[in-house]
């Protein structure tokens, strides 16, 4: 099986980028030696994720309108951290401005692309332990509500497919298998 790269780039046009994302469309030849083009959106950020679990199995879900999705959406706290600094430094700044808390343990629990096919963005979801309830202070473009509810809970709303979110997804599956095997206590 081949590992390297099977599409010649013949060309590469920029089409469009702002401060989050930069959009290329390239001329090229395809695996199969046919042309073609292919689009790829470029993230300027890391997409951050985070799964606040407090002493009591009880985790935070954020409530927002996403505006892509023309929908309200539940989610972990997430958001986005420039690509030089540290991730764990924004997971702790969208902690905190999403929902008020701030922990003292910080574990990384999955890296994961988002959407491979089509863009680059790369993303890492962190479990915040030890917590403690300062104010939490949203963004302009955040309306935001933040709900408390057991951990089970929310599996169950992954279950029922009323949590879509990605990072959401994958990270709070990660940590039901580490609850269920102990690597959770």
């Amino acid at each position: 099986m081949q590992m390297d790269n099977p599409w010649t780039i013949l060309s590469e046009k920029d089409h469009y980028q702002n401060n989050w994302i930069k959009i290329t469309e390239y001329q090229v030849l395809n695996p199969a030696g046919n042309p073609g083009i292919y689009g790829k959106v470029h993230f300027k950020n890391l997409a951050i994720g985070i799964i606040a679990l407090d002493q009591n199995l009880n985790t935070f879900l954020v409530g927002q309108y996403r505006f892509p999705l023309n929908a309200y959406s539940w989610e972990i706290p997430e958001g986005g951290s420039p690509l030089v600094n540290d991730p764990l430094e924004g997971a702790q700044r969208e902690l905190l401005e999403e929902t008020g808390l701030v922990a003292q343990k910080w574990t990384p629990v999955q890296t994961m692309h988002l959407s491979n096919s089509v863009s680059d963005e790369y993303g890492i979801i962190y479990l915040a332990q030890n917590l403690e309830q300062h104010t939490a202070c949203p963004e302009e473009t955040e309306q935001l509500i933040v709900k408390k509810l057991p951990f089970q809970t929310v599996y169950e709303m992954v279950e029922r497919g009323e949590i879509t979110d990605s990072l959401s997804v994958a990270g709070i599956l990660k940590v039901k298998l580490m609850l269920l095997d102990g690597r959770i206590l």
